[in-house]
Order: C-alpha cells, then sequence, then structure tokens
C-alpha cells in the first residue's frame, strides 16, 4: 500500500510499573509491540519509536514526552490504570489529532461503557496485542479500524463497534525478541542508574479457570512456547546486562517437561556469570513432581528466596464456586511436606472472603496448612475483583453476594511519598460475601493477623507448636484463644486484638489495608508486624509474654498431663530471648532441661521427634546481630524477615550438663 507518507510514524507506548527498593521494571509488554511491528512492518521505516514510558512520573513530564507522537499506546492494568487515563485525557487535549489506543489486562472486555466513558480513547486492543496493533499502526493515515482483529472503537457515526476476536499466536516465535533485538539497549543507556528487573515470557496461555483471576479467562486454552533456543538466548542477554531479578510472568511454571531445563539452565548460567539474583515462578497448579524438582533446583542455586505455595483455600465448597476444585489439595500438600524435609522455605497464599467461604472453614484451612507443615509463611491476601474475571460479572457477584469497597492501592512496605502531579489507583476490595458476612470478615481478617503475629513472625511460635504437639489443641484454637481474652486480665494482648479488629473496620470503611507509620520507615505495614514494633518501641514485649505463658496454662489445663513439668514456661521463656530486638548487644545463655530446639526444628522440617529430658545451655548470639538503630532493626528484621521468618537470634547448644545435676 503506497500512503504517501515520507515523514515516519511518531509512536509512543506507555506501561507504568512501580518501582521497589531502587529498582524498575524493564517494560517487556509495550517492547513486545515494537518488536512485533519493527519485525513484521511490510515497511518498518515508516514508524519512530519513543522511549517508552516505564514507571510512575508526574503525569506532565509523561504528556509532554507523548506530546510529539502521532499515536499513543497504553498498556493498563490495576496498578497503572488511572495514571494512564488520566495522561491519555491531557494528551487528547493538547493534541486532538492523536490516536490513542488502550491494551492489556486491565481493558474490560465488554469496552463500550469503557469508550463511552473515556471518549479520549480511540480504539481499545483485546487479548494479545501484537498483530492488532501492528493492523492498527498500518490502517492509521485511512483511520478505518474495521478490518483490525481484536478490537473496540468508535465509527465515524459514533457507534461502538468491536471487531471479530484475533486468533491466538500458536507459534510464539512470531514474536521477535524485544531483548534479542536490542528494543532495550536505548532504555538503558538512556538511565544508566537504573537497576532493571526482567520481566520474563516461556509461554503464554492457562488452561485452568480461576474466577477470581484474569489470566485464564482471558486464555482458557492450551499453552503455547516459545522456542528453547530463544529462551537461552534471553537469559544469557539477562546475565549480560547484570538484571539481578527475574519475575517470570508464565501461570504455571512446570506446567511443560521443559520447564525442569529451563531451571537447570538458569542455574548453570547464575553459576557462571553471577547473574539474576533472583527468579521469581509462579508454580502450575498440579504436576507435583516437576513442580517440585523444578523449585528443588533454583532452591539449591540460591535463585528463590521462598518457593510459593498458592492454596487460595482449602474448603471444597469455595474451591468449587471459584472453578478451582480441578486442583489437587494433596499435590499442594505433598510439595509443602517435601520441602520441609528438604529444608526449602515455602509460603503459602490464601485469599480472604473467596465465594462461599466462611469464617469457620477459612479458619479450619489456616490450621490444616499449619499442621501440614507450613510453619514459615502465610500469606493473607484481601480479595480484590480484576475487570476481566468471571468473579467481576454482575450476575456472579450478586449470587455470591460480593461486597465491595473502593479502596486506594497501597503497596506492602510502601512509602507514603506523592509525586506533585500525580493521580491515586484504585481497587474493588471485597469486605462482604454471602457465606461471609460484614461482622464475619472483620473477625476473619483479624484471625489472618493473630495467625501471622503469633506463628509466622515467630514470637510465640515455639510455645504454641509445643501446645499443639503435646495436647492436640488444634492451632485455630489457641489463635482464637488471643482473640477472645479478658481485657482486664489480659490487657496488652487486648490492646493487640482491638488493633486487629479496628484495622478490619478501618479498611472496610474504604481505609488502607496496610497500617502507616511515619515514625517506623515512613512505610506501610501489615498489622501483625506493626503489632511486633508497637509491642517492642513501648516496652510491652515482656508483659505480652507474662500473659502468653498465662493463658496458654489456661487453655492446656485439661491435658496439663501431656506437658512435661515445666516444659511450657520454658518454651515461653526461650521463644523470648530468640526474638530479635533492638538495642541488645550482649549474647545469652539459657539453661534448659528439655530439648526444646531440637523438638522445634524437628516440627518445622517435617521430621517431628520426641521431647525430651536433657540438661543443657544453648548460648543464644545476640551480638552478632545487634541493632542499636530502631529503623535498622524495623527494616531488616521486621521487613525484610517477613517471608524468611527471620526474626529469630542464631544459637548454639552447649554440652549436656551430667545426669542427675537438676
Amino acid at each position: 500500500m503506497a500512503h504517501g507518507r515520507s515523514k515516519p510514524i511518531c509512536v509512543g507506548l506507555v506501561q507504568i510499573n512501580n518501582s521497589f527498593s531502587g529498582q524498575s521494571y524493564l517494560p517487556y509488554s509495550v517492547a513486545c509491540l515494537e518488536s512485533y511491528v519493527l519485525g513484521h512492518a511490510p515497511d518498518p521505516d515508516r514508524y519512530r519509536f519513543l522511549l517508552p514510558i516505564y514507571k510512575r512520573k508526574p503525569i506532565r513530564e509523561i504528556v509532554d514526552h507523548l506530546a510529539q507522537a502521532d499515536v499513543v499506546g497504553f498498556s493498563i492494568y490495576v496498578w497503572n490504570a488511572m495514571a494512564s487515563l488520566e495522561a491519555a485525557r491531557r494528551l487528547k487535549q493538547r493534541r486532538p489529532d492523536q490516536l490513542i489506543i488502550f491494551g492489556g489486562p486491565h481493558v474490560p472486555d465488554d469496552a463500550g461503557p469503557f469508550l463511552e466513558q473515556h471518549q479520549f480513547i480511540d480504539v481499545v486492543a483485546h487479548n494479545e496485542g501484537e498483530r492488532s496493533f501492528l493492523a492498527f499502526l498500518e490502517r492509521w493515515p485511512d483511520r478505518d479500524w474495521s478490518t483490525v482483529p481484536g478490537v473496540t472503537y468508535r465509527d465515524a457515526a459514533g457507534c461502538v463497534t468491536r471487531t471479530a476476536p484475533a486468533e491466538r499466536i500458536r507459534d510464539l516465535d512470531e514474536l521477535p525478541s524485544p531483548f534479542l533485538q536490542g528494543r532495550f539497549d536505548g532504555l538503558m543507556r538512556a538511565f544508566p542508574e537504573e537497576h532493571w528487573i526482567g520481566l520474563w515470557e516461556t509461554n503464554r496461555g492457562c488452561p485452568f479457570k480461576c474466577t477470581f483471576c484474569d489470566w485464564g479467562s482471558a486464555t482458557a486454552a492450551r499453552v503455547n512456547k516459545f522456542g528453547d533456543q530463544r529462551l537461552r538466548e534471553e537469559l544469557d542477554w539477562f546475565a549480560a546486562h547484570a538484571v539481578e531479578y527475574i519475575f517470570v510472568c508464565d501461570a504455571n511454571f512446570g506446567i511443560q517437561k521443559r520447564d525442569l531445563d529451563i531451571a537447570r539452565y538458569v542455574a548453570e548460567v547464575r553459576a557462571r556469570t553471577g547473574y539474576p539474583h533472583g527468579f521469581s515462578v509462579q508454580n502450575t497448579k498440579n504436576a507435583t513432581e516437576r513442580a517440585y524438582a523444578s523449585q528443588k533446583i533454583l532452591a539449591d542455586a540460591g535463585l528463590n528466596k521462598g518457593v510459593a505455595l498458592s492454596m487460595q483455600s482449602l474448603d471444597p465448597h469455595t474451591l468449587s464456586a471459584i472453578k478451582r476444585d480441578n486442583i489437587s489439595l494433596e499435590t499442594y500438600l505433598e510439595l509443602a511436606r517435601r520441602f520441609s524435609r528438604d529444608g526449602v522455605e515455602t509460603y503459602s497464599d490464601l485469599i480472604l472472603a473467596l465465594p462461599g467461604e466462611t469464617y469457620a472453614s477459612f479458619c479450619e484451612g489456616v490450621n490444616l496448612l499449619i499442621e501440614a507443615g507450613q510453619h514459615n509463611r502465610i500469606q493473607f491476601n484481601n480479595l480484590s475483583i480484576l475487570p476481566n474475571a468471571e468473579m467481576a460479572g454482575a450476575e456472579y457477584r450478586r449470587t455470591h453476594g460480593l461486597v465491595t469497597v473502593r479502596s486506594e492501592i497501597i503497596n506492602i512496605h510502601g512509602s507514603r511519598e506523592r509525586l506533585d502531579d500525580d493521580v491515586l489507583e484504585y481497587q474493588d476490595l471485597v469486605i462482604a460475601t454471602a457465606a461471609m458476612p460484614t461482622e464475619d470478615w472483620r473477625r476473619t481478617r483479624s484471625f489472618s493477623w493473630m495467625a501471622a503475629f503469633l506463628h509466622f513472625d515467630k514470637i510465640l511460635q515455639l510455645p504454641l507448636i509445643l501446645c499443639h504437639e503435646m495436647t492436640g489443641i488444634p492451632y485455630r484454637a489457641l489463635f482464637e484463644a488471643f482473640l477472645t481474652v479478658d481485657g482486664d486480665t489480659y490487657p496488652v494482648m487486648t490492646r493487640v486484638r482491638d488493633r486487629f479488629l479496628a484495622e478490619a473496620a478501618s479498611i472496610q470503611n474504604g481505609g488502607p489495608e496496610y497500617v502507616f507509620s511515619e515514625e517506623w520507615l515512613g512505610i506501610y505495614w501489615p498489622a501483625d508486624e506493626y503489632m511486633f514494633i508497637d509491642l517492642t518501641v513501648n516496652g510491652r514485649m515482656g508483659a505480652f509474654y507474662t500473659e502468653a505463658a498465662r493463658l496458654l496454662h489456661a487453655l492446656t489445663a485439661d491435658a496439663a498431663h501431656a506437658l512435661p513439668s515445666g516444659a511450657l514456661d520454658e518454651a515461653v521463656r526461650l521463644n523470648r530471648a530468640l526474638l530479635s530486638q533492638p538495642f541488645v548487644t550482649d549474647d545469652l545463655e539459657i539453661d534448659l532441661d528439655y530439648d526444646l530446639l531440637r523438638f522445634w526444628d524437628g516440627v518445622r522440617a517435617g521430621k517431628p521427634v520426641p521431647l525430651t529430658r536433657n540438661r543443657h545451655t544453648v548460648l543464644i548470639e545476640r551480638s552478632r546481630n545487634a541493632f542499636n538503630d530502631l529503623n535498622e532493626w524495623c527494616r531488616r528484621v521486621v521487613w525484610w524477615g517477613n517471608k524468611k521468618g527471620a526474626y529469630l537470634y542464631r544459637n548454639r547448644v552447649g554440652e549436656p550438663q551430667l545426669a542427675g545435676h537438676y
């Protein structure tokens, strides 16, 4: 087609990602668009691409950068939709002739109302965008989108029109690699101070249809693969460019047999070059052996900081309601047990207020996970409605009684810094369902924080494990006891409990999901970590342990015969001594009558051993990890220790004392 245009079409691309700890994501999605256009356009010289917008910055700077473009493409998701919309609105106001196209997971599948609400958007693209974007650009001079596949637009008469869906790309090597084709070279030269995080695909597609997720709903089909040689070359590219962290975008890493070979090659590249430092994947939902083997390879190579075992729920009715009942729970439990036995740290995900989940079923799920060996971390996530997930449908929401609140998106451990020209991002947060009414949601949210505070923050893990293993009291009952204490008898525990309930109520009223502290690093803390710091800073940790010992004695009174004399008090005393605290610089020796550390380690490793009487001394090496700065303790222990459970001092067991000397 002769366009009679000598001046190249200027294209701007926007994929705003959040930055973390001075690191920014490479804008992979829009780089794929650029690579496809330059690799498949009949005349690639017709197009000139600006450097992409890859992170949040003042809206006016985004607009100034993009104002010279003839076409601007935005890739949007929940964390960047509002900023993208505001930038597009201002661009159209400044240059009415500029064409604006939106794509990405956040574009509603039914885009008519979206276009009506946002008149400054000309076209939206659905699902995979590479072919559609090239077809859109090729028809730019004529501005006739009727033959562009997979888009919705307003025609000349102002009517919203949707074209036939674009076929999925079966042979993914049709997509030129943005890494190997140099699409990031100019960006990296322009911002040499950046430390980049790589986004990487080895395949596309998801065979599962979880209703809370917009991944399977976008494909719900077979998984298509990129070529093996291409992937090896891309991993070499990451290493050559000193990319420290790679986030793998696959929905189900381990679903393909070759994923073991990929894991081995990543480990080989790490051993050879020192990069990457971390390699984050999302496990396949089934295929126990491959998921285990691939994660074990990565763990042995030091490439993962904890294996994610995403359960979401353990309730059969809930799993059916969210279309996840075709995923084996035993797969997860077996993986958890095997990783524990191998000393590989794992953490599990649970989502609060999924359809069909009750307070009781959620608590039972937590109990089952811990009994199965999850002592490192359960991440308790609030349920957020994504626009293209099945759960977002009106009928689905009515059926399950989903009640939502508009909530500002706050990053865990994120700061409160605001750009001088920015907009806030929001999510639809579920704060009640038919199965979990408003009050029950608050109880469930508080139960989650209490479980995290007592068990996963390691504040009381040793005596809790002792009580459970020796008396059979469920973990659920132990956590609930701390939520139902009498204020006069247990004032410190009541302070913790009441703060959790208040934070849950605040979320239901549209407040943030996390607790902000100007004094403690100026960041947002999960409520359990906030109370960990609160008790420490305000000198209440000692009183908390005194109350905890008293409560645990009361709870185990009917089964006291199962607890060796003095073992519970010794467990509380040892746990308190092991808990990292600021401004403690001396080592500590503790005389013990029981092999509590061996017992504790055995349970956590999935290899339980009997609690034996064995008088010995434990040296707690507090001087090796001392903190004379409160903020440094907050950062390194409470924050960075989150998934690793690194809240405890190192310790060494001394020589046993002579028998009979008690």
